[in-house]
């Protein structure tokens, strides 16, 4: 016999002396152990592999999938996967709202500043009015009841380029920003509906590209939202408002390219709101200063944006987006 032979026997005894103390030790605990104790079940379904063991860990809030550190951000997307679509809705067609209860409370005023601007007589000015009250108001009917939602988008998508020309936002450049910023909330709801029509022939094949419309919109719907916030940076030269610019600027683009795009969606909601009940606060000035009307229309245009930015939380990101090549890598 060779001293490779013996070396293996030799490996071979070794293994089954371990192997008999492990079983030896598992039956001293098991017979120390109460009978019907959580010890000797807990041991006997990890000795057989029974999943259940800890399966009432995984459903827990403060526990991810991996079950390591706490993960309170998908406890809520899981909490309110049937709400947010309805709140987003909601705040995306709040300006608009606002602007067509607007429009009927102050008729006159509205009328008069259109025909002083353009000189184009009154009727056209009520007409203008008119077309806006009704536009506005019967297009957030639609799309809240999720009736006709790609026709009323279209419908807010000219009142939205009829109201730039004119009270000449085309060359004011923070208002323009962030009008566009509301047509990007529009092409997400537009994805989203785009979704559910889908949704009826789910049994149908589909090619399912990324170049495909509902990704598109997705895309053009996050690159128009963040320009929101480029009209929200400052460049003055404190500490405060440099970090403020860099973190905003990080989840900006963040949200853009789609790289860990519902959490920098989720952030930047949380960070709006913040400003849109302090800066905006249009309640705490009477209503016959100027101011009044400025912060309110700030105030639900911002609004608008966070409903976009909802959208992309319970939407995602879509094809075009890193997180979904990532899926690939």
């Amino acid at each position: 016999m060779g001293h490779g032979d013996l070396m293996s026997q030799a490996e071979d005894v070794a293994d089954q002396v371990q192997s008999v103390s492990t079983v030896s030790s598992q039956h001293d605990v098991t017979k120390n152990a109460p009978e019907g104790s959580n010890s000797t079940n807990t041991m006997q379904r990890s000795s057989t592999g029974d999943p259940t063991s800890c399966s009432h860990l995984c459903h827990h809030p403060a526990v991810n999938q991996r079950g390591h550190a706490p993960n309170y951000y998908e406890w809520f997307l899981r909490v309110t996967k049937h709400y947010l679509p309805h709140v987003a809705r909601l705040c995306l067609v709040s300006t608009f709202l606002e602007d067509g209860i607007r429009m009927w409370l102050q008729w006159s005023e509205q009328s008069e500043y259109i025909d002083s601007t353009w000189s184009c007589g009154l009727f056209i000015a009520n007409l203008f009015v008119l077309i806006n009250l009704l536009g506005q108001l019967g297009c957030c009917v639609l799309i809240l009841s999720r009736n006709f939602v790609q026709h009323a988008c279209g419908a807010l998508f000219g009142i939205i380029a009829l109201q730039m020309v004119a009270y000449s936002i085309l060359w004011d450049l923070k208002f323009l920003m962030r009008n566009l910023a509301l047509g990007g909330g529009l092409l997400l709801l537009l994805a989203e509906c785009r979704g559910e029509a889908r949704s009826v022939f789910a049994g149908v094949p589909s090619l399912g590209h990324q170049s495909s419309p509902k990704h598109l919109l997705q895309l053009g719907g996050r690159v128009l939202l963040v320009l929101m916030f480029m009209t929200l940076l400052h460049f003055d030269l404190s500490l405060l408002t440099f970090l403020q610019n860099v973190v905003g600027t990080a989840l900006m683009v963040l949200v853009a390219v789609g790289f860990k795009t519902k959490l920098a969606a989720l952030t930047l909601v949380a960070w709006l709101l913040c400003i849109n009940f302090t800066i905006n606060a249009f309640w705490s000035v009477p209503s016959y200063k100027p101011m009044h009307d400025f912060l309110k229309y700030d105030f639900f245009q911002t609004t608008s944006v966070i409903g976009g930015l909802l959208l992309v939380v319970a939407l995602g990101p879509g094809g075009v987006s890193m997180d979904e090549k990532k899926k690939e890598w």
